[in-house]
């Protein structure tokens, strides 16, 4: 009987403009407990990528604003990320992909693909990659194992649903910055969200969670804009 092999969480960037081919990656992965973040063109994207740390990029090639090529240029050359990208083309000819691995690109996948294949090879680049971000994320006495998808708080197990998970592992990695309501909502469920009810309800979970069982709240509410997760000397907004 083999040994079990454990599929780590990862933190994808997936850039691409049609939103049934975005949301079909996006639920295979999901399934697999993976943090996803999306951008329907190559400015967002880039924008994202430079300012984010992802484990792997899924990009298109054709996309509104800047080009897949373009973006890989200046990911690599102006904004110096070595973050492993997937590209994504309907071009199959030699020269078209030695362009795109010219560009920077790591792998080369073409449409139309298998969700699995694109999967494997997400998970072969970042095996490879030596830029994963930290799998395990703490502020103050909070730390959360983005692998194994476990979260303490001084030492005390805690139970989060899938949605209070990603919104949690979200404000840890842009700690101490401020995560708006509309990223979170995007995250969560994209261009169709149910509503501000449903955001509001979440965060009340994971603050009766995270926060109220504690000596002191860890998540702060910037009004106007969304929240933050910081530690209790944090004195600013």
């Amino acid at each position: 009987m083999g040994a079990k092999t454990e599929t780590r969480a990862i933190r994808i960037l997936i850039v691409e403009d049609n939103p049934d081919i975005a949301e079909n990656i996006a639920d295979f992965l999901e399934i697999q407990g993976h943090l996803l973040d999306f951008a329907m063109d190559g400015i967002g994207g880039l924008h994202l990528a430079l300012t984010e740390d992802y484990d792997a990029i899924i990009l298109d090639i054709m996309l509104p604003g800047m080009d897949g090529l373009t973006f890989c240029r200046k990911l690599r050359e102006e904004g110096g990320k070595q973050t492993p990208v997937l590209m994504l083309t309907a071009r199959d000819t030699l020269s078209d992909k030695l362009e795109g691995f010219g560009a920077g690109a790591d792998d080369y996948l073409v449409k139309p693909f298998e969700l699995a294949e694109l999967a494997a090879r997400i998970h072969a680049l970042v095996r490879r990659s030596d830029h994963a971000i930290p799998r395990r994320l703490r502020i103050a006495d909070l730390e959360v194992d983005l692998g194994k998808m476990q979260v303490q708080r001084a030492g005390r197990s805690i139970e989060l649903n899938r949605a209070c998970l990603k919104i949690l592992a979200m404000l840890m990695q842009a700690s101490p910055n401020v995560v708006s309501r509309k990223e979170i909502e995007y995250a969560l469920w994209r261009d169709m969200p149910p509503g501000s009810d449903a955001l509001r309800s979440h965060l009340y979970t994971l603050r009766r969670a995270i926060d109220k069982p504690f000596n002191y709240p860890l998540i702060r509410t910037v009004h106007g804009i969304g929240y933050k997760l910081v530690g209790p000397d944090d004195l600013s907004i």
